[in-house]
């Protein structure tokens, strides 16, 4: 991975299994019929998400970098997933595209540390109102200096440490109430 793409693609390795673990542990995939992933990269939450997931439930991917795009093309083949070349600005027209009025989890890598404030707070808020009561927004950082973002528009914001990612990483937890 490239320094000059770190502002889009976020990270410097890819993320362990203990950090796919950590973020994946809250999701109830038994009753779970929409998820979305914003920067799905090179599929790492993807593969395990669609692995969990029930026979009839929908994973509406979103990718800007169209090399992870290529490799998400190549390598996944399952009728469950949508992969969206698209920015997560435009997540309420792909809902409304496919006819869901409501996500019950978003599963995020986007790093939001990199972007214009005014944008990641427009993404934020826009997966607020997407899911659905109760639903969960779900998302790793390096840091928490951006957690203030997640309570002003959450209210409430879970963090956890994962050691064992190359470099450490936070996932904050955030339920639509």
């Amino acid at each position: 991975m490239s320094v000059k793409h770190l502002r889009t693609t976020g990270a410097v390795a890819r993320s362990s299994k203990y950090l796919v673990r950590e973020m994946l542990k809250p999701v109830d995939f038994k009753n779970a019929k929409f998820i979305v992933e914003l920067g799905a990269g090179d599929g790492v939450f993807t593969l395990e998400l669609l692995k969990k997931m029930r026979p009839d439930a929908l994973l509406l991917c979103f990718e800007i970098n169209e090399k992870f795009c290529e490799i998400l093309r190549g390598c996944i083949d399952d009728k469950r997933f949508i992969l969206i070349e698209d920015s997560a600005e435009n997540l309420t027209d792909y809902l409304k595209q496919y006819d869901i009025e409501e996500v019950d989890y978003v599963v995020s890598a986007i790093p939001f540390v990199s972007l214009p404030k005014d944008l990641a707070n427009g993404i934020i808020k826009i997966c607020h109102k997407a899911l659905k009561k109760n639903g969960l927004y779900i998302q790793f950082h390096y840091t928490t200096m951006i957690k203030k973002i997640y309570r002003r528009i959450f209210g409430n914001v879970d963090i956890s440490f994962v050691p064992l990612n190359m470099p450490p990483a936070f996932v904050m937890r955030c339920e639509k109430r």
